[in-house]
């Protein structure tokens, strides 16, 4: 995509999805601030995440109420001070915790950091990757693979991995309901 088109995409990912960008701005303006993860912000994150998978939401939260809460914040203290040629390290200790996954990782991290993160999401790996996907494997080896095309995309325009992952999921969900 030639970078109108990733504003344009972005663009109505943003107007279709304003309480989600709304709520990833505020727990990402919190997690800048403290320099850590609380429960109450992996809780919401969780819910963010995966917002309309009830299953799958309920599964992870039930995962976090046994995380020890000071581990956490020290943890991700840890991950937030490092920077972004560590990130298989960043995504591996935050998935240390039952309840991080690759997918809750990459979300936190993009939170804190848009500029150089976007979540690990199945319709930007496809629209990448034109790969089928349905035994994706949300490992560290996988995000940072995505991520690497990701930031060689926002690179070349001048724009905010977060933005250029938004256009992509945008673009893979509205084209795959298409074919439905």
């Amino acid at each position: 995509m030639e970078k109108q088109e990733i504003l344009n995409w972005c663009g109505k990912h943003d107007s279709q999805y304003a309480p989600w960008i709304q709520k990833e701005r505020e727990i990402g303006n919190k997690l800048r601030k403290t320099k850590e993860l609380t429960k109450a912000d992996l809780i919401e994150i969780i819910k963010w995440k995966f917002e309309g998978l009830e299953g799958r939401k309920k599964r992870e939260l039930n995962h976090v109420a046994n995380i020890h809460e000071q581990v956490l914040k020290n943890v991700s203290n840890i991950v937030f001070s490092l920077d972004t040629s560590q990130d298989k390290y960043k995504i591996k200790l935050l998935c240390v915790f039952d309840g991080i996954g690759g997918a809750v990782a990459s979300t936190i991290l993009t939170f804190f950091d848009p500029e150089n993160y976007g979540v690990f999401d199945i319709h930007v790996w496809r629209e990448i990757f034109g790969k089928d996907s349905k035994s994706l494997d949300y490992s560290p080896r996988n995000y940072v693979k995505l991520l690497s095309k990701l930031r060689e995309i926002a690179n070349r325009y001048g724009l905010e991995v977060r933005t250029v992952e938004k256009a992509f999921y945008k673009k893979n969900y509205d084209e795959s309901k298409k074919h439905i």
